[in-house]
């Protein structure tokens, strides 16, 4: 794997930190925090990047909210200034190089690829197999150790100033473990951080029907028994990263794979119940009053994107999905 040296220049680059507010800023600029920073917009943002580069960025302390979507999560919330943008501008730089890296069946946070397309190449893998093995990881993200993920980030970084930054970023929580959710960040240090099990699925097992979102993962075969193999060198592997399973089952393709939010069957896509629950609350919500705002509006058009990827017309008759669009004036 090559690692990358000399990045230091363009990431303090006045055009990367310019990229970086675009990036920030976008679909925000009306919350106050952003309102504020914008009305001096230049000045701000050169004050940002003369802090970083003089080395005196220091990741700020975190406010922290608890959510329930649907399981307790702790979201970690940094101010725009510095925190955001600076971590925009790594990024900037950062995702090129990791991008470069991933497996094709490896679909989050990868421009061009999402939940959808990640349902179609599992869609691919049912219809072709018999057996699915599908796993996720037992509380990931607080379980990753900061020195695995930097030893994982040293894999591929090579320039010393940047090495810095994450650094600190990947230490900003007391513990020795957790990458926060709710940072910029942690999404693709998280992605790089299971690239190390994409790879041993694909050339240590040379499974060769694989798929990953996050740290919900398939591995699909004809052959039950070589699942039951893969499931144990799997958990040895992922025991060697300091992870564990919270789910790990082995059952044929015809009982439905939940995935991404749907349930894939050989023939056919569904939503998965807790989708479906979660549209049917939203949706239950709006009235004319409130479908006026943009908020609904957002919401109504991402229950039509999750409904146009599945079987769904009489759940589509049912929420009158017609009539909502109307409301919100969705063409």
């Amino acid at each position: 794997m090559k690692r990358h040296d000399d990045l230091w220049e363009k990431f303090i680059s006045p055009e990367n930190f310019s990229l970086a507010l675009a990036n920030a800023v976008r679909g925000r600029k009306n919350k106050p925090e952003i309102a504020l920073f914008l009305k001096n917009a230049a000045e701000n943002l050169e004050s940002v990047r003369q802090m970083v580069a003089r080395g005196e960025f220091r990741t700020a302390p975190y406010r922290t909210i608890e959510v329930h979507d649907p399981k307790k999560r702790t979201i970690y919330i940094l101010p725009f200034s510095p925190d955001r943008l600076v971590h925009h501008a790594i990024m900037n730089i950062a995702a090129p190089i990791w991008q470069a890296q991933f497996v094709r069946d490896s679909h989050a946070c990868i421009k061009g690829r999402g939940q959808h397309s990640a349902s179609r190449r599992a869609m691919e893998f049912c219809r072709k197999n018999e057996y699915v093995l599908n796993c996720d990881i037992r509380k990931f993200y607080p379980s990753i150790s900061h020195d695995k993920m930097f030893e994982i980030v040293r894999k591929s970084i090579r320039d010393e100033k940047m090495l810095a930054l994450f650094h600190d970023i990947i230490h900003s929580i007391p513990g020795g473990k957790n990458i926060p959710i709710g940072n910029l960040c942690s999404q693709w240090m998280g992605n790089l951080f299971l690239h190390e099990l994409d790879m041993f699925a694909k050339h240590k097992l040379r499974a060769k029907c694989y798929i990953r979102y996050s740290d919900d993962f398939s591995l699909f075969s004809n052959d039950k028994a070589q699942l039951r193999e893969w499931r144990e060198e799997i958990r040895g592997f992922i025991a060697g990263l300091g992870l564990t399973f919270s789910k790990c089952e082995i059952f044929p393709v015809s009982n439905g794979l939940d995935f991404v939010g749907y349930r894939h069957f050989r023939n056919f896509v569904m939503l998965r119940k807790r989708t479906l629950k979660r549209i049917k609350k939203r949706m239950g919500k709006l009235n004319a009053q409130r479908a006026a705002s943009e908020r609904a509006r957002g919401q109504v058009a991402a229950a039509l994107g999750w409904l146009k990827h599945a079987c769904s017309y009489n759940v589509r008759r049912k929420l009158q999905m017609e009539r909502l669009k109307k409301m919100t004036g969705i063409r």
